[in-house]
């Protein structure tokens, strides 16, 4: 009903906004990763006397909402470049408990991926909904910190993060709540998930299992030619740095960790048409990171409530939730964007817009797994779970549509096609920002 509406308001000139806006929205989205989310965020902008417009001089953003799968989402975000004289600051406040954290082991398709494990419907190979999936709680409180190298377009990046990670076995009885134990979908409290199977092989620590504190100390450099932050129409974002996790700020094991990221932008039709790649590579220098800590995208400012994967709404669009894992991983995004209409509604400029994408990842560097550790514990062959070998590339291909106010406030959803049936099949999406 609010789309028709916007549709059928007449076109109208863009109007430069000023002082504070904000969009209030009830939290109603979906993602075929986590299921439907219900509840509310506000996004605030300061655009001052508008001579910034579309740029704003401070944002605000503050989420409460859950997810139907069992993850929950508590978050406030500022960011400006103007708190600070000089330096572009992003605060981030975050906790979300997730009760079902997609797990599928370690190096993309070295881990085997069982479709009929966990589909439900008249299977006999049937276990688990959600075999696999743990427990992960999550606690961040995130500061990044931007500053001008000169008068160029190049920066200096810093940033000091302080998160805690609470791994655990599924609550198999918050799912079974009110369901009959011959309800499809209830689950078997004997069945183990492949996080316990590694867990109980050793293959994960007895220090890391369970989770741990994670401090991070970040520094590099990046390089931003952009046009406009929410969707470039032409310019290059680059960065690279280093983050460096000591042992003696609460943390299991020092290690330190590589990351590059590009993306560019190139106008195809002014103001309308542009096409955008991202690529990136992250890698272990040094130490052993914990397992629950491998799938962590670093960058320099975080543009959602998360950065991880290979797999996902923020990563690989439409492979499974954190499919691929490893101590090294590289990665590739690629879309065209058609903003194809303008118009105005409610006082506010708005546009509708498609992307059309193909992404791809692939482990680069493997997390050790000593299979004879499973082989044991399962007192046989452990090719069901882990066959091992190198790595290939994983891909995926979609589309999707956003709507968007004052060329900030940006509603998405892309439906995404797994090429390979070992990631799983097609995923869905409805949230906010482009994806880079």
């Amino acid at each position: 009903m609010l789309l028709t509406g916007l549709l059928a308001s007449s076109l109208m000139a863009q109007e430069t906004k000023t002082g504070w806006n904000f969009g209030a929205l009830p939290a109603v989205t979906y993602s075929t990763d986590q299921g439907f989310q219900y509840g509310a965020l506000v996004n605030l902008f300061d655009y001052g006397d508008g001579s910034i417009y579309p740029d704003y001089y401070h944002r605000i953003y503050v989420e409460a909402s859950t997810f139907t799968k069992g993850s929950s989402i508590l978050r406030v975000m500022y960011d400006s470049d103007y708190l600070i004289k000089g330096i572009r600051y992003a605060v981030d406040l975050s906790y979300m408990p997730d009760f079902a954290y997609d797990f599928y082991g370690f190096n993309g398709f070295a881990s085997v991926y069982n479709k009929k494990w966990v589909d439900d419907e008249m299977n006999p190979d049937y276990r688990s909904r959600l075999f696999y999936a743990m427990q992960r709680h999550l606690f961040r409180f995130k500061n990044d910190f931007i500053g001008n190298i000169g008068e160029n377009n190049w920066h200096w990046n810093a940033g000091l993060s302080i998160q805690n990670f609470k791994v655990r076995d599924l609550n198999v009885d918050k799912f079974n709540k009110g369901k009959d134990p011959e309800d499809p979908k209830y689950l078997d409290p004997d069945e183990p998930t492949l996080y316990e199977y590694y867990k109980n092989s050793g293959l994960l620590t007895s220090e890391e299992a369970d989770g741990g504190w994670i401090t991070g100390i970040k520094g590099g450099i990046s390089y931003d030619s952009r046009d406009q932050r929410a969707c470039p129409m032409n310019g290059i974002w680059a960065e690279t740095g280093i983050e460096v996790v000591p042992e003696f700020l609460g943390a299991e094991s020092s290690f330190g960790k590589f990351y590059f990221t590009w993306r560019q932008y190139f106008t195809l039709k002014e103001n309308d048409l542009s096409f955008a790649y991202r690529l990136g590579y992250q890698q272990t220098l040094f130490g052993d990171v914990p397992f629950y800590y491998q799938g962590q995208v670093i960058v320099s400012e975080l543009r959602g409530a998360l950065s991880e994967g290979l797999g996902g709404s923020k990563t690989i669009r439409g492979l499974l939730r954190n499919r691929v894992i490893g101590d090294g991983f590289a990665y590739g995004n690629a879309e065209l964007r058609w903003k194809m209409l303008r118009f105005k509604f409610i006082n506010q400029n708005w546009y509708l817009g498609t992307n059309y994408f193909f992404d791809a990842c692939q482990v680069t560097s493997q997390i050790d797994v000593d299979v004879t550790d499973l082989e044991n514990y399962l007192e046989g062959s452990a090719a069901d779970y882990y066959i091992g070998g190198k790595d290939k590339l994983h891909m995926a291909a979609g589309l999707g549509l956003k709507l968007v106010m004052n060329e900030n406030f940006i509603i998405s959803a892309d439906i995404g096609k797994a090429l390979k049936e070992q990631d799983g099949d097609m995923e869905f999406y409805i949230g906010l920002n482009y994806l880079f």
